[in-house]
């Protein structure tokens, strides 16, 4: 669990930094591409090659999902919504993590379904007199952010299950950030726009991002992950959105709708309430 805290006191500024000094400043797929390609140098120099196929193959989709994927739908959306939206509605991403967990476990269970219905209502009561297209493609651009770092989390975590070893994780994580090079690259170079940072600020940003941020955050919450149950790495990945929310509303928007954002979060934190209540009612006692 120290891990997941650390990460998330790591990740609480890097909402507001992406969100007021890049985003429409300089081009989103350069950013992600730059992010993953310092990250994964950091790592390179403790990469062991000699992995089994499939372990191989599930990193790299991991990191395809969890970092190339995400990150190109999670800039995007920076473009779409302000700072707090953007942290209020990855409030869903728990409730994907139990569904993606009980799906490898050929189990469903449609309460969860009803606590993301309970969610999206209180996504609609932040913005309920403003509701523009690009609010609500913000908002679908969000959880698709939130599905495949959901989705990269617990495949990681089934693969640390299923190939279990006394070999440090460090030595085969390089491997996820190659997946994510697989993605990110061949956006950058189809869609990228020759938009590069202008300032000093803007290029150490991008280098805080690329190595903290991606580099040994994403390692450090992946790892945490392999020492948790499903129950305590959902909670853990709604701990970033009061912790990014607070940076944000006390240094940079410190006009923002607070009564909108206090009623629409309610509502959010309670279908999330409302879903570790299910998971504690239909976890085996064994689980427990």
């Amino acid at each position: 669990m120290s891990y997941l805290v650390f990460v998330t006191l790591l990740w609480a500024f890097s909402f507001s930094l992406i969100g007021v000094y890049l985003a429409g400043s300089v081009d989103s797929y350069f950013s992600v591409f730059s992010r993953i390609v310092l990250a994964a140098l950091l790592f390179a120099p403790f990469l062991r090659w000699r992995q089994p196929a499939r372990l191989a193959a599930g990193l790299m989709l991991c990191g395809a999902l969890q970092l190339g994927i995400m990150y190109l739908f999670y800039y995007q959306s920076f473009l779409l919504l302000t700072v707090p939206e953007v942290l209020i509605f990855t409030v869903l991403t728990p409730v994907y993590v139990t569904l993606i967990y009980d799906l490898l476990h050929r189990r469903f269970r449609p309460g969860y379904l009803f606590t993301a219905v309970l969610a999206v209502l209180g996504a609609l009561i932040i913005r309920f007199n403003g509701l523009t297209g690009d609010y609500l493609l913000g908002f679908v651009v969000v959880q698709g952010a939130n599905l495949c770092f959901a989705l990269g989390q617990v495949g990681y975590k089934v693969l640390q299950e299923r190939y279990p070893t006394n070999e440090p994780q460090h030595h085969r994580f390089g491997y996820f950030y190659l997946g994510a090079l697989l993605v990110v690259t061949p956006a950058w170079l189809g869609l990228g726009q020759d938009q590069y940072p202008a300032t000093s600020l803007q290029w150490s940003i991008l280098l805080w991002l690329g190595l903290g941020a991606s580099g040994l955050g994403y390692f450090l919450w992946n790892k945490g992950a392999t020492l948790v149950n499903a129950g305590a790495l959902a909670i853990m990945n709604n701990a970033l959105v009061p912790a990014g929310l607070l940076v944000n509303l006390l240094i940079w928007n410190r006009d923002a709708d607070l009564l909108r954002l206090a009623l629409g979060g309610a509502l959010i934190l309670a279908s999330l309430w409302l879903n570790e209540a299910l998971i504690k009612v239909s976890r085996p006692a064994s689980d427990r």
